[in-house]
């Protein structure tokens, strides 16, 4: 009897350290499954995914619409950089519609949200065209450049504006920094 009953103990022990590692194993895969998510947008609605695809295009253009293709790009991929960091919001739209203060000056990220090309529509349509094909590579392909892996922050070559940041690259008219 005691041999029977050290048998059933040992299975049963054996039973639950299985379920252990199955329940473990499941609850780390949906964690992974639900952070692969998050990171690539799944669970945004159509209509929230069109809204953002055209802020990143309104941003690509008025930002960068002269620029050859790897400006633009390079400046959809800024934004996606501040949205996977801590400091910056976690959706494209308020990432590039983003305002701060300091000193009771209203300061915008992008400097064509405050000079009042927002109330604009925009006068190429071939280079919006570009802009929003450029913003669906970024946005909904995850298409990115190397060189900007780190980078958060860009000014136009022709100001300097003395940030004292890392800079890692000058992609055609425009200066990235980390």
């Amino acid at each position: 009897m005691k041999t029977y009953m050290r048998g059933f103990i040992l299975s049963l022990a054996l039973c639950i350290a299985m379920l252990t590692i199955i329940a473990v194993t499941r609850y780390k895969l949906d964690n992974l499954k639900s952070h692969h998510a998050a990171q690539n947008n799944e669970s945004v609605s159509i209509k929230d995914r069109g809204r953002q695809l055209k802020c990143m295009a309104d941003n690509i253009y008025y930002e960068a619409a002269t620029e050859p293709a790897e400006g633009k790009l390079a400046v959809g991929i800024i934004v996606m950089n501040r949205v996977a960091h801590p400091s910056f919001p976690k959706d494209p739209c308020q990432v590039i519609y983003q305002r701060n203060t300091f000193y009771q000056v209203v300061v915008c990220q992008f400097s064509w949200f405050c000079d009042g090309s927002v109330g604009r529509r925009p006068v190429d349509p071939k280079l919006y065209n570009e802009s929003m094909e450029a913003a669906k590579m970024v946005l909904l392909e995850g298409f990115r450049l190397p060189s900007l892996k780190d980078a958060l922050f860009y000014h136009a070559s022709y100001v300097n504006p003395r940030w004292g940041k890392i800079q890692v690259a000058k992609i055609g008219n425009h200066i990235f920094y980390k």
